[in-house]
Protein backbone atom coordinates (compact mmCIF):
# COMPACT_ATOMS: atom_id res chain seq x y z
CA UNK A 1 0.00 0.00 0.00
CA UNK A 2 2.54 2.47 0.83
CA UNK A 3 4.47 1.67 -2.22
CA UNK A 4 1.36 2.05 -4.33
CA UNK A 5 1.14 6.03 -2.62
CA UNK A 6 4.50 6.49 -3.18
CA UNK A 7 4.23 5.51 -7.03
CA UNK A 8 1.25 7.61 -7.13
CA UNK A 9 2.86 10.58 -6.00
CA UNK A 10 5.74 10.24 -8.03
CA UNK A 11 3.03 10.10 -11.25
CA UNK A 12 1.94 13.17 -10.07
CA UNK A 13 5.16 15.15 -9.73
CA UNK A 14 6.17 13.87 -13.48
CA UNK A 15 2.90 14.78 -15.03
CA UNK A 16 3.62 18.23 -12.98
CA UNK A 17 7.24 19.17 -13.59
CA UNK A 18 7.64 16.62 -16.67
CA UNK A 19 10.58 14.20 -17.07
CA UNK A 20 13.47 15.06 -14.83
CA UNK A 21 15.70 17.88 -16.86
CA UNK A 22 13.50 18.72 -19.64
CA UNK A 23 11.23 21.32 -17.91
CA UNK A 24 14.22 24.02 -18.51
CA UNK A 25 15.26 23.45 -21.46
CA UNK A 26 11.51 23.30 -22.75
CA UNK A 27 11.01 26.54 -21.45
CA UNK A 28 14.17 28.41 -23.14
CA UNK A 29 13.58 30.98 -26.01
CA UNK A 30 15.12 29.31 -28.83
CA UNK A 31 17.02 31.82 -30.75
CA UNK A 32 19.15 31.70 -34.06
CA UNK A 33 22.06 34.13 -34.64
CA UNK A 34 23.43 34.59 -37.98
CA UNK A 35 27.29 34.49 -36.94
CA UNK A 36 29.28 33.91 -33.81
CA UNK A 37 29.40 37.88 -32.72
CA UNK A 38 25.89 38.10 -32.57
CA UNK A 39 25.52 34.96 -31.37
CA UNK A 40 27.91 36.37 -27.95
CA UNK A 41 25.68 39.18 -27.57
CA UNK A 42 22.67 37.06 -27.23
CA UNK A 43 24.12 35.01 -24.92
CA UNK A 44 25.17 37.58 -22.72
CA UNK A 45 21.63 39.29 -23.03
CA UNK A 46 19.59 36.28 -22.89
CA UNK A 47 21.60 34.60 -20.15
CA UNK A 48 19.92 31.08 -18.59
CA UNK A 49 16.62 31.94 -20.25
CA UNK A 50 17.47 31.70 -24.33
CA UNK A 51 19.09 28.63 -26.03
CA UNK A 52 21.13 30.18 -28.71
CA UNK A 53 22.24 28.31 -32.08
CA UNK A 54 24.64 29.89 -34.47
CA UNK A 55 24.95 29.62 -38.26
CA UNK A 56 28.21 30.64 -39.03
CA UNK A 57 30.52 29.53 -35.85
CA UNK A 58 33.57 30.71 -34.81
CA UNK A 59 36.63 31.85 -37.15
CA UNK A 60 33.44 30.91 -39.95
CA UNK A 61 33.55 33.37 -42.57
CA UNK A 62 30.02 34.50 -43.44
CA UNK A 63 30.66 36.20 -47.20
CA UNK A 64 30.76 32.30 -48.24
CA UNK A 65 28.70 30.49 -46.03
CA UNK A 66 26.17 28.61 -47.89
CA UNK A 67 23.12 27.39 -45.74
CA UNK A 68 22.29 23.38 -45.56
CA UNK A 69 19.12 21.48 -44.58
CA UNK A 70 20.36 21.12 -41.63
CA UNK A 71 20.40 25.12 -40.83
CA UNK A 72 16.91 25.03 -42.58
CA UNK A 73 15.83 22.88 -40.23
CA UNK A 74 17.23 24.99 -37.38
CA UNK A 75 15.72 27.74 -38.32
CA UNK A 76 12.37 26.23 -38.88
CA UNK A 77 12.01 25.50 -35.12
CA UNK A 78 13.94 28.85 -33.93
CA UNK A 79 11.26 31.34 -31.87
CA UNK A 80 13.56 34.44 -32.61
CA UNK A 81 16.21 34.88 -35.58
CA UNK A 82 18.38 37.54 -35.16
CA UNK A 83 20.80 38.75 -38.40
CA UNK A 84 22.80 41.62 -38.77
CA UNK A 85 21.87 43.04 -41.62
CA UNK A 86 23.08 45.75 -44.34
CA UNK A 87 23.63 43.11 -46.52
CA UNK A 88 25.75 41.42 -44.55
CA UNK A 89 24.07 37.72 -44.55
CA UNK A 90 23.49 37.89 -48.81
CA UNK A 91 22.36 33.97 -48.16
CA UNK A 92 19.33 35.34 -45.99
CA UNK A 93 16.18 35.09 -48.27
CA UNK A 94 17.33 31.91 -49.71
CA UNK A 95 17.43 30.30 -46.17
CA UNK A 96 14.08 32.05 -44.91
CA UNK A 97 12.31 30.87 -47.89
CA UNK A 98 13.84 27.24 -47.47
CA UNK A 99 13.28 27.41 -43.63
CA UNK A 100 9.34 28.23 -44.06
CA UNK A 101 10.49 30.32 -40.69
CA UNK A 102 7.81 31.62 -39.22
CA UNK A 103 9.11 33.09 -35.90
CA UNK A 104 10.37 36.85 -35.14
CA UNK A 105 13.15 38.12 -37.43
CA UNK A 106 15.38 40.66 -35.34
CA UNK A 107 17.91 42.70 -37.34
CA UNK A 108 20.73 43.91 -34.67
CA UNK A 109 21.97 46.85 -36.17
CA UNK A 110 18.48 49.32 -36.88
CA UNK A 111 19.27 52.14 -36.09
CA UNK A 112 22.89 52.38 -37.03
CA UNK A 113 24.06 54.76 -39.03
CA UNK A 114 25.80 53.07 -42.13
CA UNK A 115 28.98 54.28 -43.84
CA UNK A 116 29.01 52.99 -47.06
CA UNK A 117 31.74 52.10 -49.38
CA UNK A 118 32.39 50.95 -53.16
CA UNK A 119 32.31 48.10 -54.00
CA UNK A 120 33.06 46.21 -57.19
CA UNK A 121 29.87 44.03 -58.63
CA UNK A 122 26.75 43.22 -56.75
CA UNK A 123 27.45 39.90 -55.04
CA UNK A 124 27.60 40.67 -51.53
CA UNK A 125 24.32 42.09 -50.66
CA UNK A 126 20.78 40.66 -50.41
CA UNK A 127 19.09 38.62 -53.57
CA UNK A 128 16.69 41.37 -54.13
CA UNK A 129 19.53 43.87 -54.38
CA UNK A 130 21.65 42.02 -56.97
CA UNK A 131 18.99 41.66 -58.77
CA UNK A 132 17.38 44.74 -59.03
CA UNK A 133 21.39 45.75 -59.70
CA UNK A 134 21.37 44.03 -63.06
CA UNK A 135 17.77 45.01 -63.73
CA UNK A 136 19.52 48.60 -63.36
CA UNK A 137 22.23 47.60 -65.52
CA UNK A 138 19.89 45.99 -68.42
CA UNK A 139 22.59 42.73 -68.38
CA UNK A 140 24.18 44.09 -71.43
CA UNK A 141 27.73 41.11 -70.29
CA UNK A 142 28.91 42.87 -74.03
CA UNK A 143 30.13 46.16 -72.04
CA UNK A 144 30.60 44.88 -68.71
CA UNK A 145 32.78 42.20 -69.84
CA UNK A 146 35.57 45.41 -70.80
CA UNK A 147 34.51 47.30 -67.27
CA UNK A 148 33.72 46.72 -63.35
CA UNK A 149 31.05 48.74 -62.54
CA UNK A 150 31.44 50.34 -58.85
CA UNK A 151 28.55 50.34 -56.36
CA UNK A 152 27.90 52.46 -53.03
CA UNK A 153 26.91 49.97 -50.51
CA UNK A 154 26.13 50.20 -47.32
CA UNK A 155 29.16 49.04 -44.63
CA UNK A 156 28.09 45.78 -42.79
CA UNK A 157 30.63 45.66 -40.01
CA UNK A 158 29.27 48.07 -37.76
CA UNK A 159 29.76 46.48 -34.69
CA UNK A 160 33.52 47.12 -34.95
CA UNK A 161 32.52 50.43 -33.67
CA UNK A 162 31.67 49.87 -29.87
CA UNK A 163 28.93 52.82 -30.00
CA UNK A 164 26.94 50.34 -32.29
CA UNK A 165 27.64 47.53 -30.63
CA UNK A 166 25.32 49.46 -27.96
CA UNK A 167 22.40 49.49 -30.71
CA UNK A 168 22.82 45.86 -30.99
CA UNK A 169 22.32 44.90 -27.51
CA UNK A 170 19.22 47.40 -27.28
CA UNK A 171 17.79 45.65 -30.57
CA UNK A 172 18.10 42.37 -28.96
CA UNK A 173 16.98 43.34 -25.87
CA UNK A 174 13.77 44.39 -27.53
CA UNK A 175 13.66 41.88 -29.43
CA UNK A 176 13.73 38.71 -26.96
CA UNK A 177 11.13 40.66 -24.72
CA UNK A 178 9.07 41.03 -27.59
CA UNK A 179 9.29 37.14 -27.98
CA UNK A 180 9.70 35.97 -24.19
CA UNK A 181 7.17 38.86 -22.56
CA UNK A 182 7.80 37.05 -19.10
CA UNK A 183 11.51 37.35 -19.06
CA UNK A 184 11.70 41.09 -19.26
CA UNK A 185 13.14 41.78 -15.83
CA UNK A 186 15.72 39.31 -16.65
CA UNK A 187 16.54 40.86 -20.32
CA UNK A 188 16.83 44.02 -19.01
CA UNK A 189 19.24 43.44 -16.09
CA UNK A 190 21.25 41.47 -18.23
CA UNK A 191 21.24 43.78 -21.26
CA UNK A 192 21.88 47.05 -18.54
CA UNK A 193 25.19 44.78 -17.20
CA UNK A 194 26.22 44.25 -20.42
CA UNK A 195 26.13 48.01 -21.47
CA UNK A 196 27.88 49.23 -18.83
CA UNK A 197 30.70 46.47 -20.01
CA UNK A 198 31.09 48.03 -22.80
CA UNK A 199 30.81 51.55 -21.99
CA UNK A 200 33.89 50.62 -19.68
CA UNK A 201 35.32 48.24 -22.92
CA UNK A 202 35.11 51.52 -24.91
CA UNK A 203 37.09 54.15 -22.50
CA UNK A 204 39.57 51.59 -22.39
CA UNK A 205 40.22 51.59 -26.30
CA UNK A 206 40.37 54.64 -26.50
CA UNK A 207 42.65 55.36 -24.32
CA UNK A 208 45.08 52.82 -25.12
CA UNK A 209 45.02 53.64 -28.97
CA UNK A 210 45.41 57.51 -27.92
CA UNK A 211 49.31 56.45 -27.10
CA UNK A 212 49.93 55.55 -31.08
CA UNK A 213 52.20 58.24 -32.67
CA UNK A 214 49.97 60.48 -35.29
CA UNK A 215 52.52 58.97 -37.83
CA UNK A 216 51.73 55.38 -36.90
CA UNK A 217 48.11 55.19 -37.44
CA UNK A 218 47.58 53.37 -40.38
CA UNK A 219 47.22 49.93 -41.27
CA UNK A 220 46.64 47.04 -44.00
CA UNK A 221 43.88 44.68 -43.47
CA UNK A 222 43.14 42.14 -45.65
CA UNK A 223 39.75 43.10 -46.68
CA UNK A 224 38.01 46.00 -45.71
CA UNK A 225 35.81 45.33 -42.52
CA UNK A 226 37.45 47.89 -40.16
CA UNK A 227 36.20 51.17 -41.26
CA UNK A 228 33.85 51.57 -38.81
CA UNK A 229 36.72 50.70 -35.88
CA UNK A 230 39.44 53.11 -38.12
CA UNK A 231 36.51 56.08 -38.25
CA UNK A 232 35.90 55.72 -34.36
CA UNK A 233 38.84 54.98 -32.88
CA UNK A 234 41.23 57.25 -35.34
CA UNK A 235 43.18 54.86 -37.31
CA UNK A 236 43.39 55.02 -41.22
CA UNK A 237 42.58 51.56 -42.69
CA UNK A 238 43.85 50.12 -45.93
CA UNK A 239 42.57 47.00 -47.92
CA UNK A 240 43.29 45.01 -50.74
CA UNK A 241 40.37 43.60 -51.04
CA UNK A 242 36.30 44.95 -50.61
CA UNK A 243 33.60 44.32 -48.05
CA UNK A 244 33.69 41.21 -48.77
CA UNK A 245 36.25 38.06 -48.97
CA UNK A 246 35.15 36.98 -52.63
CA UNK A 247 35.96 40.48 -53.60
CA UNK A 248 39.51 39.52 -54.76
CA UNK A 249 42.19 42.48 -55.19
CA UNK A 250 43.09 43.49 -58.48
CA UNK A 251 47.09 43.54 -60.03
CA UNK A 252 46.43 46.83 -60.36
CA UNK A 253 45.20 47.07 -56.89
CA UNK A 254 47.95 45.59 -55.05
CA UNK A 255 50.43 47.74 -57.00
CA UNK A 256 48.88 50.99 -55.51
CA UNK A 257 48.61 49.50 -52.00
CA UNK A 258 52.29 48.79 -51.99
CA UNK A 259 53.27 52.26 -53.36
CA UNK A 260 51.40 53.59 -50.90
CA UNK A 261 52.95 51.56 -48.12
CA UNK A 262 56.44 52.50 -49.15
CA UNK A 263 55.40 56.32 -49.69
CA UNK A 264 53.34 56.41 -46.06
CA UNK A 265 55.82 54.03 -44.29
CA UNK A 266 52.94 52.37 -42.93
CA UNK A 267 54.03 50.20 -40.42
CA UNK A 268 52.26 47.08 -39.92
CA UNK A 269 49.78 44.78 -42.18
CA UNK A 270 47.32 42.35 -40.34
CA UNK A 271 45.56 39.16 -41.06
CA UNK A 272 42.21 38.73 -40.28
CA UNK A 273 41.17 35.26 -39.19
CA UNK A 274 38.97 34.66 -41.74
CA UNK A 275 41.15 35.43 -44.71
CA UNK A 276 43.54 33.94 -47.23
CA UNK A 277 46.83 35.70 -45.78
CA UNK A 278 49.05 35.08 -48.67
CA UNK A 279 48.60 37.92 -50.11
CA UNK A 280 49.37 40.19 -47.46
CA UNK A 281 52.50 38.03 -46.99
CA UNK A 282 52.98 39.13 -50.75
CA UNK A 283 52.50 42.36 -49.95
CA UNK A 284 54.53 42.69 -46.69
CA UNK A 285 57.67 40.91 -48.55
CA UNK A 286 57.38 43.45 -51.23
CA UNK A 287 57.47 46.38 -48.79
CA UNK A 288 59.11 45.54 -45.51
CA UNK A 289 55.80 45.72 -43.78
CA UNK A 290 56.23 43.81 -40.57
CA UNK A 291 52.95 40.93 -40.53
CA UNK A 292 51.49 43.00 -37.17
CA UNK A 293 49.30 39.75 -36.29
CA UNK A 294 45.76 38.15 -36.48
CA UNK A 295 42.54 40.09 -36.32
CA UNK A 296 39.57 39.34 -35.94
CA UNK A 297 36.72 41.10 -37.59
CA UNK A 298 33.57 38.85 -38.85
CA UNK A 299 34.08 36.25 -36.30
CA UNK A 300 35.28 35.16 -32.89
CA UNK A 301 37.95 32.78 -32.23
CA UNK A 302 37.16 29.49 -30.68
CA UNK A 303 36.56 29.31 -27.03
CA UNK A 304 40.15 28.37 -26.39
CA UNK A 305 41.53 31.51 -28.63
CA UNK A 306 42.37 34.99 -28.02
CA UNK A 307 38.87 36.47 -29.23
CA UNK A 308 35.51 34.15 -27.56
CA UNK A 309 33.45 36.90 -27.15
CA UNK A 310 32.94 40.37 -28.13
CA UNK A 311 34.31 42.21 -26.10
CA UNK A 312 37.97 39.81 -25.95
CA UNK A 313 37.73 40.68 -29.96
CA UNK A 314 38.75 44.26 -29.15
CA UNK A 315 40.58 43.78 -26.40
CA UNK A 316 42.93 41.29 -28.57
CA UNK A 317 42.54 43.38 -31.67
CA UNK A 318 43.85 46.59 -29.66
CA UNK A 319 46.40 44.84 -28.07
CA UNK A 320 47.65 43.62 -31.50
CA UNK A 321 47.50 46.91 -33.08
CA UNK A 322 48.94 48.54 -30.63
CA UNK A 323 51.74 46.14 -29.82
CA UNK A 324 52.32 46.36 -33.58
CA UNK A 325 52.24 50.32 -34.06
CA UNK A 326 53.93 51.55 -30.60
CA UNK A 327 57.32 51.42 -32.22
Amino acid sequence: MKHRVLMQIGLALTVLLGPAGSTEAADKVKAVASFSILGDMISQVGGDRVEVVTLVGPDGDAHVFSPTPADAKTLAGADVFFVNGLGFEGWLQRLEKASGFKGRLVTASDGVKPLTMEEEGHHHGEEDHADHADHAKGHNDDEDDDEDEEEEVPDPHAWQDLTNGKIYVANIRDGLIAADPAGKAVYEANAAKYLDAIAKEEVAVRAALATLPEARRKIITSHDAFNYFGSAYGLEIIAPEGVSTESEASAQDVAMIIRQIKADKIPAVFVENIADRRLLDQIARETGAKIGGTLYSDALSGADGPAPTYLDMFRHNVGALTAALSS
